[in-house]
């Protein structure tokens, strides 16, 4: 199996303050989402850890949820 070098929808992640949240996930999600980590490490050069993606994940589903952003006044 190949794995393509191409830009992630994700990409590369920004220096942010932080606070920490607990969640639970499915073992296939947690996997899925360790792939994903380590296909970011190789698109741009930097190892990552897995769980700091998620809160870009859920910031980048959440500013392309219409109907968040019309809660939002978007």
């Amino acid at each position: 199996m190949s794995i393509t070098t191409s830009k992630l929808r994700l990409g590369p992640l920004p220096k942010t303050e932080t606070v920490k949240v607990t969640i639970a996930l499915t073992t296939a999600l947690k996997a899925d989402l360790e792939r994903y980590a380590a296909l970011h490490a190789q698109t741009y050069g930097e190892p990552i850890d897995a769980a700091k993606l998620i809160p870009h994940m859920l910031e980048a589903f959440m500013a392309r949820d219409r109907g968040f952003r019309k809660t939002r006044g978007m």
